[in-house]
């Protein structure tokens, strides 16, 4: 067949129009991948890379299938504007947002070229008419992203050239954000999938990766993902200065989880110790349940410290801590008549277990002893918030229950209490204490029937006591003579009680308790005429005593509504009464009271039992009556939202209780004093206690009480003796603003610097409650960052008030009379000053104050600590970043107290 002579015309005169414009200038011009330093540009674009495709002679066209590369048969990709693929160029051109997909790569860019024969690809952004640029590259391999200016990779190989590369490393805990370190280099060379090659690169944890307020500068750097960064000279910049702090070579972990390394140190200076280390040490992940810190101080000055710690957890199990401190500390040198050396120790252990663990057992510990000057001695800065503690306590216990009918729970408990204000200094353990309780049994009734009249609500209970007593001092503890005035015993008791209604509103219940006391010690007394004393003699072993008592009591409750009718603003007032009246019986047991003859020839009476931990048996028989009046008062008050439906309740009196005794054995003094306490909230968010006492009994003129009613002796009909009062209120800004305040949770009413009056959080330590109220919405708005809060300060406050009074002996003197106030104010969005302190309104003086200062920096947090006077007068300076993959980089100083 012959080939038609004008079509071959036509297409001779078609390709050298082809070849005059491919000679011409591109309309389309190549995108260049960077502004300014890019060297690596995409592969000229065809002339007709927007046109159709080109028709070809089918006589042309070569039959012959040529086998295609493998890269082009498994990748996936895909443009908004066009793809073009180039058989000539053995090339595909993508543009605008541009996709590719192979294996476990991803790469997103305005403009991709593909060369499937190389089987290379490169990507960059996109330029518009005003030079701006837009979809930067994006490319993920496996994890790993990188967010490039252009970059140029090989399928193949797996290398890759990439230009003003950006990309995120979690570390610490593995939480991206303010923790993550934002890695940008203005060239990487990518050797394979685990190892970057950096060229002027900047590393930062700030938010603002495009200008950062701060970064470390390195010229070249070895960059393992997930890993660590190797670098060479590496110096910090602020706010593109360059600063003084570099290093010849630097080392930055990024790895997630707990990994092995060294703990930086802070370094100072103290005038009495001399230049100092402090907290730095190793840190040791022992296995995936169990870690371990050690860290230490020194002084030149020859003081040092130790600590070690270790936190433990399996997941449904159980979780604890353990800490242990130790510290030599020397004051002055040696020579010198200031010089002293002084030990002091703390352990610390903490431990529970998860419910689900075991239902019927479960172990806990809670432990903290030590030296009691520990916190308020100690040069550590971490120890400083404990410095007003004044007690040590510890208890570790393990409980058992057996579910059968009757079930048994059983515990035994190892507990310390440490009192360090005190001057004998004294510790008081139980080493152990064992308890084991019965359910209560109804023995003429089914388990589960339903319990009425007095012999079906018959029940009783058994529970037994013991316990290794030991009292002793701080000198002696942990030495032999511990355990000389060690004292065992148990008790054993069987509570017996029933009850019934009688007249139908009277509640009637009636008891009886049996006691079995154990001793393994009783004493014995003599009158010695040699010497002239009487003398006591401890006899160790076995011996018990019983006891037993009855009673019985009789209540009601009483209503009474006064309706003042709808229209008034209180529309009614409830008043509720609870009267009770009790009686008990206590035999006298003389059969335990034994008697010796003293120097006068009296016979003086005393029971062997007397160092019993359970108490003595009563050689006076007990007969007694007591009364309690329980009160409360409320009232239904008009709304003042006129669309309520129903009227408020307010609370006068949540509680106003009186209780007394009277003695039926005693021969005088039958009437015991007159308790009363009550509780109101007639202010609202301001609860008021009261507490008193009064005696219907004179005194004499040395203060004793003496048989004669007050009211015969020229008085009233009872002596106020003593009185309490105290309240604690909050206070915010949001309550005076208009509308009132919203009902807060209790985080919102009080932030961390109210929390505990003599313990405000540490300079260094978590961001406070406005910081953490308000992060979100500053990332959110970064203009609100620089508005200043005028006449609109965020401020909390709470005020703790204690008044307490004694009229014991006619001296009507005030005890107590103090006042206690701590808050914050938010000064700036990025500004806030805590403060802590009380004033004592009765010796006239302030109590320990505390002012905390802190600024948020962007990156770094600024605080200052400052106690301007009192016993812990002292002030400490803190500036650091907040990220905890670069908290080492910090500069603190603190006073010379």
């Amino acid at each position: 067949m012959q080939p038609n002579k004008h079509l071959l015309l036509f297409l001779f005169v078609l390709l050298c129009g082809i070849a005059t414009l491919s000679a011409q200038e591109d309309p389309i011009k190549p995108l260049p991948i960077k502004a300014i330093k890019d060297t690596i540009y995409a592969p000229l674009l065809p002339a007709n890379i927007l046109s159709s495709s080109t028709k070809t002679d089918s006589v042309e066209t070569d039959t012959v299938t040529k086998k295609q590369p493998l890269l082009l048969d498994k990748i996936k990709y895909k443009a908004k504007d066009y793809v073009k693929l180039s058989q000539k160029d053995n090339k595909i051109y993508l543009y605008d947002e541009a996709e590719i997909y192979y294996q476990d790569t991803e790469l997103k860019a305005g403009v991709i070229v593909m060369d499937y024969v190389k089987n290379e690809v490169y990507a960059g952004r996109m330029k518009d008419s005003l030079g701006n640029y837009s979809q930067l590259p994006f490319f993920k391999q496996g994890e790993q992203e990188v967010r490039p200016d252009s970059i140029r990779f090989n399928f193949d190989t797996q290398k890759a050239l990439i230009w003003n590369s950006r990309t995120e490393q979690e570390a610490g805990l593995g939480q991206l954000g303010s923790d993550a370190m934002k890695v940008y280099a203005e060239k990487t060379k990518k050797e394979n999938d685990s190892v970057y090659f950096l060229n002027e690169g900047k590393l930062t944890t700030s938010n603002d990766t495009v200008n950062p307020d701060y970064y470390i500068r390195v010229r070249k750097a070895k960059f393992v993902p997930k890993k660590k960064i190797i670098a060479g000279y590496s110096n910090m910049y602020i706010m593109d200065v360059p600063t003084p702090i570099a290093l010849p070579f630097a080392y930055f972990p990024l790895t997630t989880g707990r990994v092995a390394g060294i703990l930086f140190p802070t370094f100072g200076n103290d005038p009495r110790r001399g230049y100092f280390i402090q907290n730095g040490g190793y840190y040791l992940p022992i296995s995936d349940y169990v870690d371990l810190s050690i860290t230490g101080d020194y002084y030149t000055n020859g003081s040092y410290g130790l600590q070690g710690r270790s936190i433990y957890s399996k997941r449904y199990k159980f979780n604890g801590n353990v800490n242990i401190s130790y510290e030599n500390l020397v004051t002055s040198q040696k020579g010198f008549d200031d010089y002293s050396r002084t030990s002091n120790y703390n352990i610390r252990i903490s431990h529970s277990q998860d419910p689900k663990a075991s239902p019927n057992s479960r172990f806990s510990a809670s432990v903290n002893l030590g030296s009691s000057q520990y916190y308020s001695n100690s040069l550590n800065q971490f120890n400083r918030n404990n410095s007003q503690t004044n007690t040590f306590a510890s208890s570790i216990s393990y409980s058992k229950t057996f579910p059968e009918y009757p079930s048994v729970n059983t515990s035994l408990t190892l507990s310390h209490t440490q009192n360090n204000r005190s001057e004998e200094r004294t510790i008081n353990m139980s080493l152990p204490t064992f308890q084991a309780s019965m359910e209560r049994i109804y023995p003429f009734v089914k388990r589960d029937a339903v319990k009425k009249g007095v012999f079906e609500n018959i029940n009783f209970q058994y529970d037994v006591n013991a316990q290794n007593s030991i009292t002793t001092t701080e000198e002696n503890f942990f030495k032999s003579g511990m355990f000389d005035d060690a004292r065992i015993g148990a008790r054993h008791r069987i509570p017996v009680a029933t009850n019934f209604k009688l007249a139908k509103y009277l509640s009637v219940s009636l008891n009886g308790n049996y006691e079995d006391v154990w001793t393994m010690e009783t004493i014995r007394r003599r009158y010695d005429a040699e010497i002239e004393e009487v003398v006591t003699d401890t006899i160790s072993g076995f011996d018990r005593f019983n006891r037993y008592s009855f009673g019985t009591s009789i209540g009601t409750t009483v209503y009474g509504t006064w309706n003042r009718g709808e229209d008034k603003k209180i529309q009614a007032l409830r008043h509720v009464m609870r009267p009770s009246i009790s009686y008990s019986y206590t035999p006298s047991f003389e059969q335990f009271y034994d008697s010796y003859i003293d120097e006068d020839g009296d016979e003086v009476e005393y029971t062997p039992y007397e160092t019993s931990l359970y108490g003595r048996p009563s050689l006076n028989k007990g007969s007694s009556l007591s009364f309690s009046l329980q009160n409360s008062l409320e009232a239904k008050v008009r709304d003042k939202d006129s669309t309520a439906t129903e009227p408020k309740k307010v609370k006068i009196l949540s509680n106003l209780s009186f209780n007394a005794s009277y003695n039926l054995e005693a021969d005088s003094l039958k009437l015991s004093p007159i308790s009363m306490s009550g509780a109101t909230e007639i202010i609202k968010n301001v609860p008021i206690n009261f507490a008193a006492t009064f005696d219907p009994y004179a005194i004499d003129n040395s203060g004793r009480r003496i048989n004669t009613l007050n009211i015969k002796n020229g008085g009233g009909i009872a002596r106020l003796t003593s009185a309490r009062v105290n309240t604690s209120f909050s206070l915010n800004s949001e309550m005076f603003q208009k509308g009132g305040a919203k009902e807060n949770t209790d985080e919102e009413k009080q932030s961390n610097f109210s929390d505990n009056p003599f313990a405000m959080d540490d300079v260094r330590g978590e961001q406070s409650r406005f910081d953490r109220g308000r992060t979100n919405e500053r990332e959110s708005n970064k203009d609100d960052e620089q508005q200043l809060y005028n006449n609109k300060l965020p401020w909390d406050a709470r005020f703790t008030y204690v008044a307490s009074y004694n009229n014991s002996n006619r001296q009507s003197e005030i005890t107590n009379h103090s006042l206690m106030f701590s808050g914050n104010i938010q000064l700036t969005p990025k500004w806030e000053v805590g403060f802590n302190s009380g004033y004592d309104l009765k010796n006239k003086g302030f109590a320990d104050t505390r002012f905390a200062f802190k600024r948020d920096l962007g990156s770094f947090r600024l605080s200052f600590d400052w106690t301007p006077f009192g016993r812990y007068e002292r002030w400490y300076f803190f500036i650091g970043i907040k990220s905890s993959i670069l908290s080492d980089i910090k500069w603190e100083n603190r006073s010379q107290r």
